[in-house]
């Protein structure tokens, strides 16, 4: 038997081992097709929302203190009491103000008193001029009659005009008598709005969130002694990135998950969209309020809030994994003949749930790669792979 030759084994090998080199380059080197998933252009109704997180506040809150600076006397309410409105919350110490009230009271007494008197005096200087004013037009008619003489009739109408100078200063008396009761009286009110002042009254129905002094402590005017909230009026105060608020409105559905009930998803509504936003952090501020306001929530509890949107019936959507950006133009990539080309698109809504609506820029009936193991690049070859 002849044995083989040696070169044409040697070369046989060379070209096997060169094939299995490209064919592994080719189908599992780094030139063989990317695997992908492969997606069509879908048509449904979508159902956008916005999501954002907020911390549960008040609409109504209140800072209960005193108007004048004092020591606070004593405080009848805690935290956590609920309150009636027009309830005594606490007293400041009133020092000297219940004597001064009860002088000032004397002292407007006195001054009423003397204004009977000055109007006594008064009636007695009117009635006094009355009769010295008859008796000086007697008196000029005996004169006519030649019955007494012209200088008796004189000193009649002196006396006369002397009671009318006389009641003039009476009423005068009188008048400033009467401006000192005013005064009186109004330096007594004074007093009493003072006094009132001192008492520390709930100005709504509501809760007492905190309690920030306690009795003996000087309090200047304005500080805070207690804080309260009216417990119905609880919303979340939620953050919304700018770029997505343009289409929010009050009226609009939400869903409210607390961080501490995550598991509870609860109903509720867009109240308010503030017309101040924030400048570093491109946020707005949407109130949403609950449909229905749960027991236990506590100020500042941190909750996820997701806002339903208006919703597009029939629109031609594809998986927003499926949607890829070329220098900021939103597009897909689309699989002709074993490569992929990108097809820049014209996108509408995303939605919470992982589709983006399609606009134009593709046909019905196009393969689009979706989940690539690599990043793709114009002409790139692919290959479908099945569903895990």
């Amino acid at each position: 038997m002849k044995r083989p030759n040696r070169h044409l084994v040697y070369t046989a090998f060379a070209v096997f081992l060169v094939a299995s080199v490209v064919a592994l380059i080719l189908l599992k080197g780094p030139l063989a097709p990317i695997p992908v998933k492969i997606v069509k252009l879908q048509q449904g109704d979508l159902h956008p929302a916005i999501f954002g997180v907020g911390t549960v506040e008040a609409l109504r809150s209140y800072r209960i203190g005193p108007t004048r600076s004092g020591r606070l006397l004593k405080l009848l309410v805690d935290h956590g009491d609920h309150v009636q409105k027009g309830q005594l919350l606490g007293e400041m110490d009133p020092v000297d103000l219940p004597e001064r009230l009860k002088a000032a009271a004397l002292n407007a007494d006195k001054v009423e008193h003397l204004v009977e008197a000055a109007e006594a005096a008064v009636d007695d200087a009117r009635e006094h001029y009355q009769q010295a004013q008859k008796e000086a037009i007697r008196y000029r008619k005996l004169v006519e009659k030649r019955q007494v003489s012209q200088e008796l009739a004189e000193s009649r109408e002196s006396e006369a005009r002397a009671a009318a100078d006389k009641l003039r200063e009476m009423q005068a008396n009188l008048a400033g008598v009467k401006h000192d009761l005013e005064r009186a009286s109004e330096e007594y009110k004074a007093l009493q709005a003072q006094l009132a002042d001192m008492k520390l009254i709930s100005p709504q129905d509501g809760m007492v969130t905190a309690r920030e002094v306690e009795p003996g402590s000087v309090i200047v005017a304005g500080t805070p002694v207690l804080r309260m909230i009216d417990p119905a009026s609880l919303w979340i105060r939620t953050r919304i990135d700018q770029a997505k608020t343009g289409r929010i409105t009050v009226g609009q559905s939400a869903d409210i998950q607390l961080r501490s009930h995550p598991q509870e998803t609860r109903a509720g509504s867009v109240k308010r969209v503030e017309l101040i936003a924030d400048s570093l952090t491109e946020e707005r501020w949407v109130d949403v309020g609950f449909d229905q306001i749960p027991k236990g929530l506590s100020i500042g509890m941190l909750a996820n809030v997701t806002i339903h949107l208006a919703p597009v019936p029939q629109a031609d959507w594809l998986p927003s994994a499926a949607i890829a950006y070329q220098q900021g133009q939103p597009g897909a990539w689309v699989v002709r003949k074993g490569r992929v080309v990108f097809l820049p698109l014209e996108t509408g809504i995303h939605t919470l749930d992982g589709k983006t609506q399609i606009t134009g820029g593709l046909e019905k009936g196009e393969n689009v790669a979706i989940y690539p193991q690599k990043p793709l690049k114009e002409g790139d070859r692919v290959k479908e792979t099945a569903d895990d």
